[in-house]
């Protein structure tokens, strides 16, 4: 158990380096304290953190608040403002050693996120709690996105080395982890800063490789306009690489995606559906998307409901849009708040749909479960799994039988 408490807000990245800091804080000796990891992707995951910052004094009168994460890069003055904090550390800061040494008194430390030019891996034994565990491959985002503050938080482009993520899934592997997820804030754009720029997919088939004992490896968020061919591959062949993957679509309307700077197209997210259920048939396929866009108007956003649909995507991510100040799209004409909450709402709706759809094709079917909770479990397909006296981090083949719209009800050999 840490002498110090951490509260992760946000992505699987932020995740894994609350690890990260959890080791170095142990390391120190720094006892009493309250590490907040906070995210910025949205107004709302501000305002949860500041909410939760101001609880923790409350309730913690004599502890030390430390806040890091992207919102304190962001706007460190504004956390160190906060009466109820006393240090704040920016996302590179948070990853070195020093920065827990129960004498650091400095009540900010955050440097220039864009002068970092290296990512490196950190080796963690494990995650507190979890079955799952997560490897950072890549940080930051060289793509300016017009809705997006996070490469403010992030910085640029940055991959860390082959061996590097060698190193930590074998550690993991070896500690007991069944399943690891490769995560990063631009994770397609993995290897181009790295001698030889490796793609993605070469650097998993290596890692996969290097390491025969990991059972079960996953990815996160993917950019639907860089998913090289090697990646295709270890999708059609690799029965490691779980059939699930997680799509940053968000937005179904050709005039919206331009207006927000993506990539790709309406038709590059249904082609790219369709390859991948030639290449894996039954994989399930997730998806971001960003409900009440600026200008976006009634038929732009019905485009997207119904990409739910056409696409088959089942596990969405919906965000409300949030201005965020410093962003293209924060002086572009705005919508109601009312509006965005309501189609974030019918997002959602769809999205619960295309999880019952999907449910339904999988009962009476073989799953394999990694087991979290005593009675739960996540399948390969990431669906959501309730079982009875199974024991957390165990690979279970079970079948299932039932489902009540949400979770699959599983028995069998357990």
């Amino acid at each position: 158990m840490s002498a110090s408490e951490i509260v992760t807000f946000g992505c699987r990245l932020n995740a894994f380096e609350s690890e990260v800091m959890r080791g170095h804080a142990d390391a120190a000796g720094l006892e009493g304290a309250v590490i907040f990891n906070t995210c910025a992707v949205t107004a709302e995951a501000e305002r949860q953190a500041r909410q939760a910052i101001r609880r923790a004094r409350r309730e913690q009168p004599n502890a030390r608040i430390i806040v890091t994460g992207c919102a304190a890069q962001i706007d460190p003055a504004r956390y160190a403002a906060m009466p109820e904090v006393d240090r704040v550390i920016g996302n590179a800061e948070k990853l070195e050693a020093q920065s827990f040494l129960p004498d650091n008194e400095s009540a900010i430390a955050v440097n220039d996120i864009m002068a970092v030019r290296e990512t490196a891996g950190h080796l963690i034994a494990g995650f507190e709690g979890r079955a799952r565990a997560f490897v950072q491959v890549q940080n930051g985002c060289d793509h300016r996105c017009t809705f997006c503050i996070i490469p403010y938080g992030r910085g640029n482009n940055r991959s860390v080395p082959l061996g590097d993520i060698a190193n930590q899934t074998r550690t993991l592997a070896e500690s007991g982890t069944r399943e690891v997820v490769l995560t990063g804030v631009d994770l397609s754009s993995y290897g181009r800063d790295l001698p030889g720029a490796p793609t993605l997919g070469q650097a998993v088939r290596r890692l996969l490789a290097a390491v025969p004992e990991l059972e079960r490896l996953r990815l996160s968020s993917l950019d639907p306009a860089a998913i090289d061919d090697d990646l295709k591959r270890l999708i059609a062949e690799e029965p490691r690489l779980m059939p699930h993957l997680h799509l940053s679509v968000q937005a179904g309307h050709d005039m919206i995606l331009k207006r927000m700077k993506r990539r790709h197209s309406r038709a590059d997210v249904l082609r790219l559906a369709d390859e991948l259920r030639a290449l894996r048939p039954g994989i399930a396929l997730g998806a971001d998307f960003i409900a009440g866009f600026p200008t976006e108007d009634e038929e732009m956003f019905a485009a997207s409901e119904r990409l739910v649909e056409e696409a088959g995507l089942t596990w969405l991510h919906v965000f409300p849009y949030s201005p965020r100040d410093g962003t293209p799209a924060a002086r572009m004409p705005q919508l109601p708040r009312a509006l965005i909450r309501a189609r974030a709402a019918r997002l959602r709706e769809a999205g619960g749909a295309a999880v019952r759809r999907f449910l339904d094709g999988q009962v009476g079917e073989p799953q394999s479960v990694l087991v979290e909770q005593t009675e739960s479990g996540r399948s390969a397909h990431y669906a959501q799994v309730r079982l009875t006296g199974a024991t957390p981090g165990a690979v279970l083949a079970t079948w299932a039988t039932k489902h009540d719209g949400q979770q699959l009800i599983a028995e069998g050999p357990q």
